[in-house]
């Protein structure tokens, strides 16, 4: 997760908008589904906002943090890092 952010930190701008930027924000969106339903398995999911493709990072590493306090299984987290890693490569950072 951290190596992700770091690339998208990095990436250029052009980078970003050819999807890099679009594929971090739906990995925090799927993050933070994950750890909502987690922490309040009886509330409705909220969908993090899209807060701009300089922002994608700082969601990845946001609903990251939550989903790994939430975790309660070494499968969930096996399963959370194979997230990170398939949208890394899809995004081509």
């Amino acid at each position: 997760m951290d190596h992700f952010a770091d690339r998208l930190r990095a990436a250029p701008q052009s980078r970003l908008q050819r999807g890099a930027a679009a594929e971090a924000l739906a990995l925090a969106r799927e993050l933070a589904l994950r750890a909502q339903r987690l922490d309040e398995p009886d509330s409705p999911p909220r969908e993090m906002p899209d807060a701009g493709m300089f922002a994608a990072a700082d969601q990845i590493m946001v609903a990251g943090n939550d989903l790994a306090v939430a975790l309660r299984s070494e499968d969930e987290l096996v399963e959370a890092v194979g997230l990170v890693e398939e949208a890394q490569k899809r995004a081509g950072v």
